[in-house]
């Protein structure tokens, strides 16, 4: 199978790894779907990377944040509320700063990549996206720096797999394309928060102008 056409220029393309934690994984507070299941696909794009930039990002909460359904007297998981003018979906807590469910997955080699993007730090503030944060009490979506890092490094064309499929990874191809990328985003490298969803996520990709490919596109 040849390339997809995303990748005709390699070394101006970066590998976003959006997420890949133990909290979003089988056994996490907030599990995906059978996230386990990306991690040999995704292990052998880090060490044969198709591209020349490598980039993680690693939701990093601090405790009591204003996402955990724990934060908010008489709310559930999962539970809606407004948030700065937005609905704010309220979580179940994960990813707390310093604990082992909010390190990288051990399992993949971390040592390849060129940066590590810590996101959601601001207690006030969630932030699904590599990107932009979500909305603050301003009613603006500040950057998190990493599209000025991009294209420092040169880069046009950004490929997204990782977890929650239907959160995070999708937010962050969306942002890309906002930012001015070509965006890829490697179906079958990411799992959702539900199967419910896909069909949803696959259209709104597709409405931003995201390429849906699959791991065997990026391989010659």
């Amino acid at each position: 199978m040849a390339r997809h056409e995303l990748l005709n220029d390699p070394d101006h393309t970066a590998l976003l790894l959006v997420d890949i934690q133990p909290d979003f994984m089988n056994a996490g507070p907030l599990a995906t779907a059978d996230g386990d299941a990306i991690i040999p696909g995704v292990r052998e794009l880090m060490q044969a990377p198709p591209c020349g930039v490598l980039v993680a990002t690693q939701d990093w909460h601090p405790a009591g944040h204003v996402s955990f359904a724990s934060s908010h007297a008489g709310r559930d998981p999962f539970d809606t509320i407004e948030l700065h003018g937005h609905d704010q979906v309220l979580w179940p807590d994960h990813c707390v700063q310093g604990t082992a469910g909010a390190e990288l997955a051990p399992s993949l080699p971390w040592d390849h990549v060129d940066l590590i993007l810590r996101k959601g730090c601001d207690p006030q503030v969630d932030s699904y996206s590599g990107f932009r944060n979500n909305w603050g009490p301003d009613g603006k979506r500040p950057p998190t720096g990493l599209a000025g890092y991009l294209r420092e490094r040169g880069v046009h064309t950004v490929l997204v797999c990782g977890l929650a499929r239907d959160v995070c990874v999708q937010w962050t191809a969306q942002d890309a394309v906002d930012a001015g990328f070509h965006a890829g985003f490697i179906w079958d490298l990411t799992r959702p928060v539900t199967h419910d969803n896909d069909q949803a996520c696959q259209q709104a990709l597709k409405a931003a102008g995201v390429h849906i490919v699959e791991a065997a596109d990026l391989t010659a």
